[in-house]
């Protein structure tokens, strides 16, 4: 369905149908809503919007779905979002991804969130240390942080 045809049908139909429709389609492709889209749907246009703009996303993306939805459950994982991970899982198995894949996703995930914590403890550390803020004092199980 092209994009000027989905804001007419939702003009057509009003905000609460139209929202209230998409949780049952939502809730049949992937088997339960998302509680950020439940709670969006108490304001209609904010679920509206937000559906929109991820349908426009993807709808122009080329990448292939069960890929969006692979990064999309790394995404998730990194962030440590067990809904948007067990989200993720089930919308990439239903586009086809394998048990594999999925694990496989999830361990890059946790590297990379790993890295990122470490780098950025470091860079604190680094410049606590050049600052001298710890003057003297910046030992680590023994070892002098400033030298």
């Amino acid at each position: 369905m092209e994009f000027e045809e989905t804001l007419e049908k939702i003009v057509e139909r009003g905000s609460e149908k139209t929202a209230e429709d998409w949780l049952k389609a939502i809730n049949q492709e992937y088997g339960r809503v998302p509680l950020i889209f439940e709670r969006m749907a108490e304001r209609p246009e904010v679920l509206i919007s937000h559906l929109l703009y991820k349908t426009a996303v993807t709808n122009t993306s080329s990448l292939d779905p069960k890929l969006v939805e692979l990064i999309s459950l790394a995404v998730g994982s990194a962030l440590k979002c067990r809904h948007c991970v067990d989200y993720h899982i089930r919308a990439a198995l239903r586009k086809g991804a394998t048990r594999d894949e999925v694990l496989e996703v999830i361990l890059i995930a946790g590297l990379t969130a790993n890295a990122a914590v470490l780098a950025n403890a470091y860079r604190v550390m680094n410049d606590a240390v050049q600052e001298k803020e710890c003057e003297g004092t910046c030992d680590i199980n023994g070892v002098h942080l400033t030298d």
